[in-house]
């Protein structure tokens, strides 16, 4: 089985590895409902539409009167 000759230095070793935590932005699609950014394959969380049909209750936050 072959072994390395030479050590690798920590810096060589962190840019290996660098690429497995790279922060990236999420994809983003229009809600077909609302018009609202939506993550992919995820129900929106505006009016909470996914595929074009309701799938989660959104709750609306009520108004105090003066």
């Amino acid at each position: 089985m072959p072994v390395p000759k030479k050590r690798h230095s920590r810096s060589r070793q962190g840019s290996r590895r660098a690429e497995n935590f790279r922060a990236y932005l999420p994809d983003l699609s229009k809600c077909p409902a609302c018009g609202a950014a939506v993550p992919s394959h995820q129900a929106c969380p505006a009016c909470g539409a996914y595929k074009g049909r309701a799938v989660i209750k959104i709750k609306t936050k009520k108004k105090k009167e003066k």
